[in-house]
């Protein structure tokens, strides 16, 4: 008689401006070899999700990616997209807007987010009422007084590695209880598909702890860092350029009026209580770009310009509740269109 394999879907629901990540179990009662081909199409009621209406419900989960399940016996995650009853992607369905069928682009999400106490509804390291000492010693700290939680995120990156997740760090971040890792891939889909997979990982795994993973970008009004999701990229053009011209001109793409709206709205909600121009980053009503500078919309890292301007980009808008299938599809776009015309 065969083991039973336990196939857990993953998808995102369809409620805005922020959707969520929902999931389900299915049990394989035959040989599975752990491929996504043998993984079948499944459904869901999509009237409970924001996805379809009572009367025609039906949704359809097609999976795109799978992983070993680090927290179950005999057991895988999938990463699925949402598709309508005839097959055709659903508007919540950010995977399907990316244009990198060759993929050209490399992705890596530095996904910072807080952690949160049921009890104080705060970050963790918040006293009841009060506040911790001001930030600036938290940031890539160690000791009780600083790194607050480090047991739970020493384990949600072992369960990241033990999955196969190419995450390649973590850090604590500026704010007490905020923490980061990060994520990267040699395709702007999959980028998202891992990224997608960690953050389920790390919630459900936030479940033992009795903890929730908050991922507004300002979690903490006040004097305090809000939470991105830097998005690092490049693609061949920018690999191999050897030219500040070219960087130039790409990072100008960035900064017309159609390309700036297009991509804030792909940036998650509530970006204008973190794009102050305070605490890392630039205002949202201003575009700028620049060497080493943490400051601008785009930096252009030192690494990139020490290696003859062959490299990467990244984008420092992003927020910590942005989709990273939307914000991959906006940044491929503009690259792509920018190099077009060089």
């Amino acid at each position: 008689m065969s083991t039973p394999t336990k196939l857990e879907y993953i998808w995102l629901d369809g409620y805005k401006p922020t959707q969520s990540l929902r999931s389900k179990t299915k049990v394989l009662f035959k040989d599975f070899g752990g491929t996504l081909e043998e993984c079948p199409m499944w459904s869901f009621d999509g009237s409970s999700t924001e996805q379809a209406e009572g009367g025609s419900s039906d949704c359809l989960l097609k999976p795109v990616f799978i992983c070993k399940d680090p927290g179950r016996k005999n057991a895988y995650l999938v990463m699925t997209e949402v598709l309508n009853a005839d097959g055709t992607p659903h508007e919540s369905n950010g995977r399907a807007t990316i244009d990198d069928d060759d993929n050209d682009f490399w992705f890596g999400f530095e996904q910072e987010y807080a952690i949160i106490d049921p009890d104080t509804n705060r970050p963790i390291g918040f006293p009841k009422g009060g506040y911790p000492a001001p930030q600036g010693q938290y940031y890539c700290s160690v000791g009780a007084q600083n790194a607050i939680g480090r047991e739970f995120i020493e384990e949600h990156l072992d369960a990241c590695l033990e999955a196969g997740l190419k995450v390649e760090g973590i850090n604590a971040e500026v704010m007490c209880g905020q923490w980061e890792f990060q994520g990267f891939a040699e395709s702007a889909t999959q980028a998202g598909d891992e990224m997608w997979v960690a953050r389920y990982l790390l919630e459900r795994i936030g479940e033992k702890y009795g903890w929730s993973i908050e991922y507004h970008c300002k979690p903490v009004a006040g004097d305090w860092n809000g939470s991105g999701m830097h998005a690092n990229f490049s693609n061949t053009t920018l690999r191999t350029a050897g030219d500040k011209a070219v960087y130039d001109k790409i990072c100008e793409a960035f900064g017309t009026p159609e390309a700036i709206k297009r991509h804030i709205d792909a940036y998650g909600a509530d970006n204008h209580l973190r794009l102050t121009g305070l605490h890392e980053t630039q205002s949202i009503d201003k575009f700028s770009y620049g060497i080493s500078d943490r400051g601008a919309s785009i930096r252009i890292p030192v690494a990139t310009v020490e290696s003859g301007y062959k490299g990467w980009l990244e984008d420092r808008r992003p927020n910590s509740s942005a989709d990273p299938y939307k914000v991959a599809a906006e940044i491929v776009k503009t690259v792509k269109g920018a190099c077009a015309a060089l």
